[in-house]
């Protein structure tokens, strides 16, 4: 039997355990494995064949980013969201830390399971435990290679500031219900009346769904603060809303057929990241958490293959 690299074990059998250590912690993982193929195993040599095939793909991501190397998975005449945000994750070393994760996606890839509901069919998924500039230099290697673009995210201002920087030409939106939910937390403190609070937020709503934003900015200003804390809100709401203006045509772009809301990404921090790596008593070692990261990213991208080969591409002849 063909032996791969220092755990003496089948290639196949190492890409097994990288695949059940990224779908389950990794005692769960090794039961499994028993209990299905009869071969016995545990949780600690699932965890260091994860984590030392989770670290070639990171290495593989550096390689690509070095030569930028371009994807062959993006068609140049098709139309790509570009969703980007963060979530936080429990490590050892710096307690909580910042995952950030971008979300790729055409919008042909949204197929109508029923009236009210679409579902997208595949994603490309880019996930990084570390600074903005290191997580911008993965997606840069996804979004320098994809013509037509649409960023998606909220208010978030590192986000912004990259897509201005780079691709200032790109679409930009900013997402809607983050922009609403801005204008409710004002309203809470506004209107002691939920009646009176509820009206005036569908007023609002209706004028931005309507592309008026700027009617919206008016309206805020010539409000007389109820109390200190609307009063230190208002201006930091009013400038929200001015700084990002141009990505709150929601009319425009919903009558293009464009997506107004982030919720695609916010659905994959849940699946994609919390699913395996936020259950109860998990605390991570930043390298051993961006090394589950990686092969986590390559399952759920549909690109199971670029394990399949850092697995195989050494085994002893």
């Amino acid at each position: 039997m063909q032996q791969v690299e220092e755990f003496f074990i089948s290639g196949f059998m190492a890409e097994m355990m990288c695949y059940m250590g990224q779908q389950t912690v990794y005692e769960e993982a090794a039961e499994i494995m028993e209990k299905l193929s009869g071969v016995k195993t545990n949780g600690k040599q699932i965890e260091r064949v994860c984590h030392h095939y989770g670290q070639k793909l990171e290495n593989d991501n550096q390689n690509h980013i070095k030569n930028q190397t371009p994807p062959e998975k993006y068609q140049q005449k098709e139309t790509y969201y570009v969703m980007l945000d963060g979530c936080m994750l429990l490590t050892r070393e710096e307690s909580w830390k910042e995952l950030k994760l971008c979300r790729i996606f055409s919008t042909k890839a949204q197929i109508e399971v029923n009236k009210n509901r679409k579902q997208i069919s595949q994603s490309n998924y880019i996930g990084h435990l570390g600074n903005h500039k290191d997580f911008f230099a993965k997606v840069e290697c996804h979004t320098d290679f994809i013509k037509q673009k649409i960023f998606l995210a909220d208010g978030a201002k590192w986000i912004w500031k990259w897509v201005d920087d780079m691709y200032p030409k790109s679409i930009q939106i900013l997402d809607f219900y983050h922009a609403k939910e801005h204008l409710c937390q004002f309203a809470e403190m506004q209107f002691k009346e939920q009646q009176e609070r509820q009206l005036w937020i569908d007023k609002q709503c209706l004028q931005l769904l309507n592309d008026h934003v700027e009617k919206v900015i008016i309206d805020l200003e010539n409000m007389q603060p109820e109390g200190s804390n609307a009063a230190k809100v208002k201006p930091t709401l009013i400038q929200y809303y001015k700084s990002n203006s141009k990505r709150m045509k929601y009319k425009t772009f919903k009558e293009k057929g464009w997506l107004i809301g982030s919720g695609a990404i916010e659905a994959a921090n849940r699946h994609v990241i919390q699913q395996r790596m936020k259950l109860s008593g998990q605390r991570w070692t930043i390298p051993g958490a961006q090394q589950l990261i990686n092969l986590r990213m390559a399952h759920k991208s549909d690109c199971w293959d670029t394990v399949h080969n850092a697995i195989n591409h050494k085994i002893a002849a």
